[in-house]
């Protein structure tokens, strides 16, 4: 999460973008074919190899190609030429197998090779998948722990620490419908992922497109209602939750919902995993814009608090609680932003590794990252947890004494 779908291979796209290479280059074949041919124009018309895309040329002309991004073959700075000769295209030379080094499997790749996936890629997604899995289950285990306390605690309730519940809860989504859609993509070893078109896994993708959006949102949330708090002096009205319940869950379902029924009806191929269509900016443009807003809010609350901790008529408790009430605020807005604008800078096939790693791993253990900030290291909560802590204890000694007392006197 992020801007990309998490735990989906990356080699998917390079699959797609080759079929849509493929198709692009039959169907100017086709076009050529029906125009009506120049009188004295000798050449050889455009070709699909079965590899790349050979555009027309004139008689005894040459053209050279660069390997193709395609699965097994590593970028070669090496080029394939073909001349256009009086009996047509010659052969590629030198040969694709001599220009273009081929990736071999290794020996550990046995569950990549079962989900037919190549080699080193093979090795870095299970690998990530291993380190991703073990991310999601820690940050589940804190977020649900995290939400027992809220809940268990009845001083805790109150808006503030509800907002939280809703931001933990559209992580524990996240990770849920990750390991779903993985069951779903990679359970049937017979079927290829990259050109599956069920009706599940499109249903996985599209909730795993709303838990993420769902993500951003709820940050959001919490960023506005923190500015609220410190506009209206700690004096937030409740009558702004269902507001905030709109924004974080009503706005993720109305753009995937669009999403959905634009796929439908203009784009309805494959598993929508895809990210080289323009609809994918339909996701991507409403998660930028609440980054977007989340920063100008980060700025803004900076600002804000410069102003009030600088004022001599405030008092130190009241600037300790717009400290307490900031601090884990002002780390998640640029820690579950910054890494995103800059990857969005560039295209999707630059820094796929990096990328990955932020997305699949890194970003496994936000919602551990969370329930730390929100939750565990709260100071209000950690009092609530030793007071009810001493409570208990003075119960069971009680009782124990109890108990000790009428054994003695019987």
């Amino acid at each position: 999460p992020s801007l990309k779908v998490q735990g989906t291979h990356p080699d998917c796209s390079i699959v797609l973008q080759f079929q849509e290479q493929e198709a692009e280059c039959l169907e100017r074949i086709r076009s050529e074919s029906q125009a009506p041919a120049l009188p004295g124009q000798e050449g050889c018309p455009t070709e699909w190899d079965g590899v790349s895309c050979w555009p027309a040329l004139p008689l005894d002309q040459s053209r050279a190609v660069a390997c193709p991004d395609i699965l097994n073959i590593k970028k070669s700075k090496g080029l394939i030429q073909r001349n256009c000769t009086k009996w047509g295209w010659s052969l590629p030379s030198p040969p694709y197998h001599s220009a273009c080094q081929l990736e071999t499997l290794g020996s550990n790749d046995t569950e990549a090779k079962a989900r037919g996936i190549p080699g080193p890629w093979g090795l870095h997604f299970v690998t990530m998948k291993v380190l991703y899995t073990c991310g999601y289950s820690t940050s589940l285990a804190a977020l649900l722990l995290a939400i027992g306390i809220f809940i268990c605690f009845r001083k805790l309730h109150c808006t503030r620490n509800s907002i939280h519940i809703h931001f933990f809860t559209s992580f524990i989504l996240r990770g849920t419908v990750v390991f779903v859609k993985d069951h779903i993509l990679f359970s049937d070893e017979s079927i290829d992922h990259c050109t599956m078109s069920t009706v599940s896994c499109k249903a996985a993708i599209a909730f795993f497109q709303y838990s993420v959006l769902a993500n951003f949102y709820w940050l959001l949330v919490e960023g506005l209602y923190l500015q609220t708090l410190l506009l209206l002096t700690f004096t937030c009205d409740k009558s702004y939750t269902w507001g905030y319940v709109l924004i974080g869950w009503g706005v993720p379902m109305v753009t995937v919902g669009v999403w959905v029924l634009t796929r439908l009806h203009y784009d309805d191929h494959g598993c929508w995993d895809d990210y080289s269509s323009l609809y994918w900016w339909v996701i991507k443009a409403p998660i930028l814009l609440a980054i977007f807003v989340n920063f100008l809010i980060f700025l803004n609350i900076t600002r804000m608090l410069a102003q009030k901790i600088r004022s001599p008529d405030l008092s130190k408790t009241h600037k300790q609680q717009y400290m307490r009430l900031t601090k884990s605020t002002l780390l998640l807005i640029p820690l579950f932003g910054v890494h995103y604008v800059v990857f969005a800078l560039f295209p999707e096939h630059m820094g796929v590794h990096a990328r990955l790693y932020f997305e699949l791993v890194l970003g496994s253990y936000q919602g551990f990252l969370v329930a730390l900030l929100y939750c565990f290291l709260n100071g209000e909560v950690q009092a609530e947890i030793r007071r009810n802590w001493g409570k208990w204890q003075r119960s069971m000694e009680s009782n124990v004494f109890n108990l000790a007392t009428q054994d003695f006197t019987a």
